[in-house]
């Protein structure tokens, strides 16, 4: 089946600039995600939409090929869904009218191939068009506390939170670093959320997206433990 891999890379990141190539133990942060869509095997192309020249430069010397996307689609208000649906409407105009794509974030550098393989592996058409990387919550969701405008907390969920956690069924949530859709259900209910939605139960400890400096002081520390000290 003509599956692609997309990894969405704009050069504007706000809360940690450059996210995309930032250095990550000797590599750019992002070549690790390209590294992992060619090693699963589950792809016929592995493509980086990007605006940006460094970001394109970086990635089509680690293998990927290069989508330059609209500078509209690389503002803050821009989504991935629709940066990956501008992606599949101009590849079918071209003539590539992709079957499975696979949405992979460029700040995930330990989740790696088995991973990918394993939530597109997820997939069936017609049974299950949509799946993705998730991981238990450090902190069991039903204890949220919100603030009010005078400083007050209340529980979230006043009727949850007394709940013991054996209590609780098992509670995951999106880790943030890998998506896998049906490329006609994707178009018809343009999220990754979409019905028959299944998930891929990855170890925390890989399933890291980082979007600040501490998540990338947190991933470096991380990457030591897991891959010791040759690193990468």
């Amino acid at each position: 089946m003509r599956g692609v891999a997309i990894i969405p890379a704009r050069g504007g990141s706000k809360r940690l600039p450059r996210k995309n190539i930032a250095d990550f133990h000797g590599k750019p942060i992002i070549a690790y995600s390209i590294a992992a869509a060619v090693e699963s095997g589950c792809f016929e192309q592995v493509v980086v939409s990007t605006e940006d020249a460094e970001i394109a430069e970086i990635a089509s010397r680690f293998g990927a090929r290069i989508d330059m996307r609209d500078p509209s689609l690389a503002t803050d208000a821009a989504t991935v869904d629709q940066v990956c649906l501008d992606f599949l409407d101009r590849e079918r105009q071209a003539g590539n009218d992709w079957k499975r794509m696979a949405c992979l974030y460029a700040t995930a550098p330990l989740r790696n191939s088995l991973d990918v393989a394993a939530v597109v592996g997820l997939l069936k058409e017609g049974e299950c068009d949509f799946a993705m990387g998730v991981s238990a919550y450090q902190i069991q969701p039903n204890l949220a506390l919100k603030f009010l405008p005078d400083g007050e907390l209340l529980p979230m969920w006043p009727e949850l939170i007394e709940l013991r956690a054996d209590k609780l069924p098992p509670l995951r949530a999106s880790n943030g670093t890998t998506y896998a859709v049906e490329c006609d259900a994707f178009k018809k209910y343009k999220t990754f959320y979409g019905p028959g939605l299944r998930g891929y139960d990855m170890p925390r400890i890989r399933g890291v997206d980082i979007d600040t400096a501490d998540d990338l002081d947190y991933a470096l520390w991380l990457a030591r433990r897991i891959w010791g000290d040759g690193c990468g």
